[in-house]
């Protein structure tokens, strides 16, 4: 048991050096979505998944929708509206359904943003989201429809998203609302680490216990 504790723990420190970055508040202006069901093969097209490495995903993000069969750009989409901008996309109901490709977190993450609000995701986007350093917000519905509403009217708005305190709202209103996030995850976003580099915060426990073997 023990030899196994330790070599756990040599593998962990062998694997170090892939932080993402903290996210403790984020005040940012908004980019509006207002559709529904988007689907992870809409977020990023199964013909651009061959690449085994994240770099290039953010370009090709909602590619379908961002530009028309010809390759040219879709101006009456939201994301190539000039007067849309900011690391926050306020989407419709049911965000990241589909299939499990965790691509579609790559893709949203390559493309700038750091927190995707919606009524509701799929659970398994969700996880991938958290994984890559992208916050998942799921607020009550009356609360998106202000948000898009808001930000569809007043593009200068600022989103504030404070992750210690669990809470979303619209600077300089009383428009405010928490949301759940698991607090593993939480930890690890606050911190800016991935899976590893929690254990290997917790390398002086893991080191401890393996003294208290040798006794």
């Amino acid at each position: 048991m023990l030899d196994k504790i330790k070599n756990i723990n040599k593998k962990i420190s062998a694997l170090a050096g892939s932080s993402m970055e903290k996210f403790t508040t984020l005040t940012s202006r908004a980019i509006p979505l207002a559709i529904e069901n988007v689907d992870t093969d809409q977020i990023i097209p199964a013909r651009f998944l061959k690449a085994t490495d994240k770099q290039g995903f953010g370009d090709n993000v909602l590619r379908d929708w961002r530009f028309d069969k010809n390759g040219d750009i879709n101006t009456n989409f939201s994301l190539n509206n000039s007067k849309y901008s900011g690391s926050i996309l306020v989407a419709g109901d049911n965000f990241g359904c589909g299939s499990s490709r965790e691509h579609a977190a790559w893709a949203l993450v390559g493309y700038g943003f750091k927190v995707i609000v919606s009524s509701f995701f799929a659970d398994i986007f969700k996880g991938n989201a958290l994984n890559n350093g992208l916050l998942p917000v799921q607020v009550s519905e009356g609360f998106l429809k202000t948000l898009l509403e808001t930000v569809e009217a007043k593009p200068e708005t600022q989103i504030v998203v404070d992750l210690e305190n669990q809470t979303i709202s619209i600077a300089n209103s009383d428009v405010s609302e928490s949301f759940d996030i698991d607090p593993y995850k939480k930890t690890c976003m606050i911190n800016g680490y991935d899976d590893i580099d929690y254990l290997l915060s917790k390398k002086e426990q893991i080191e401890a216990f393996e003294a208290e073997q040798t006794l």
